[in-house]
């Protein structure tokens, strides 16, 4: 299974499932990460905590925790 924090920078991939439950899903979909959702990882901190990406124009900051739950293709 391929995630999004497997992406390198200046990569993009589309989100094809969110795992988790309850209220941590729900929050990561409201952001706009929804399947079928494309993604550009704009940056990575140093540490690789948080990722800065681009998703429906607007750019977004994921903790690596968050996207672990998001696999993508």
């Amino acid at each position: 299974m391929k995630t999004l924090r497997d992406i390198p920078v200046g990569g993009t991939a589309k989100v094809v499932k969110i795992y988790g439950e309850g209220p941590v899903r729900r929050r990561i979909m409201d952001m706009g990460i929804t399947k079928g959702v494309e993604i550009y990882v704009r940056k990575v901190a140093p540490l690789g905590d948080p990722m800065e990406l681009n998703i429906r124009n607007y750019e977004l900051s994921v903790r690596k925790g968050d996207a672990e739950m998001i696999e993508v293709e």
